[in-house]
């Protein structure tokens, strides 16, 4: 049985009609019937997809993992991204090692080593999104955000005109950041158990496909995202409370 199909099923099951479900979901009748007969092109790309599934999966009373790991199967991983993609550069560095160089020079190139990782280490706390492009994530010289296995966040250090984003996952969430234009900037997905920690010096605005199952706090303030729906928070910098816009 297709996902429409056990969707579907399970809506009748419950005694709800499409309409019923696009209200209490807030996603479009129009929407919730196409992806019930297995056409996901309305949703907008397999990241809209997999929340809307979720979602409707919840309303009608059934596990959305095995409908999200059959999606998976047949339109591949969220955003069509590798692991190798997310947390390493999109183009290996190459060294070429010096021949017959003098001690002086070999001093001079390790100083220059020490001084580029501290740059290195400065710039990967501060700037959190890779490069992107329309159909595949691919990380920039600058590196991802740290995520780690812990489950409570420390306290952040607020810089002053910035927004420190800090996400708890307790199930496996789908995040993305767009610019102010619509532009997507990045993509990442935060598995269940760990941590992640943005820093934004823009306007950004922060996509969560799974609301209920993560903490969300900015500049320290715990963010409450009572829906079941994906949820986008419009992050302004120079405003200490983020704004729901859909």
């Amino acid at each position: 049985m297709s996902i429409g199909d056990t969707l579907a099923e399970a809506r009748r099951q419950a005694g709800l009609t499409t309409t019923q479900v696009s209200q209490q979901t807030r996603i479009r009748e129009s929407i919730v019937r196409a992806i019930e007969q297995g056409d996901f092109s309305p949703c907008g790309g397999d990241f809209y997809a997999r929340g809307h599934i979720r979602s409707i999966a919840e309303v009608v009373g059934i596990d959305s993992a095995p409908l999200i790991r059959e999606y998976d199967e047949e339109h591949g991983p969220p955003g069509g991204m590798r692991a190798s993609q997310i947390f390493e550069p999109a183009t290996p560095i190459k060294i070429r090692e010096p021949r017959n160089l003098h001690l002086g020079r070999v001093l001079a190139v390790a100083l220059l080593a020490v001084v580029g990782f501290g740059v290195y280490h400065f710039v990967s706390t501060r700037n959190p999104h890779p490069a992107t492009t329309a159909a595949t994530v691919r990380p920039a010289a600058t590196p991802t955000p740290t995520v780690t296995p812990t489950t409570t966040p420390t306290a952040p250090v607020i810089p002053k005109g910035e927004a420190v984003i800090q996400l708890t996952a307790k199930s496996d969430c789908w995040v993305g950041f767009n610019s102010p234009t619509g532009q997507s900037l990045s993509q990442f997905l935060v598995r269940a158990g760990h941590n992640a920690t943005w820093t934004e010096k823009n306007s950004v605005s922060m996509v969560i496909g799974n609301p209920p199952g993560v903490k969300l706090t900015v500049n320290g303030k715990p963010q409450q995202m009572n829906t079941v729906n994906v949820v986008t928070l419009r992050i302004n910098p120079r405003s200490s409370t983020p704004v729901t816009v859909g």
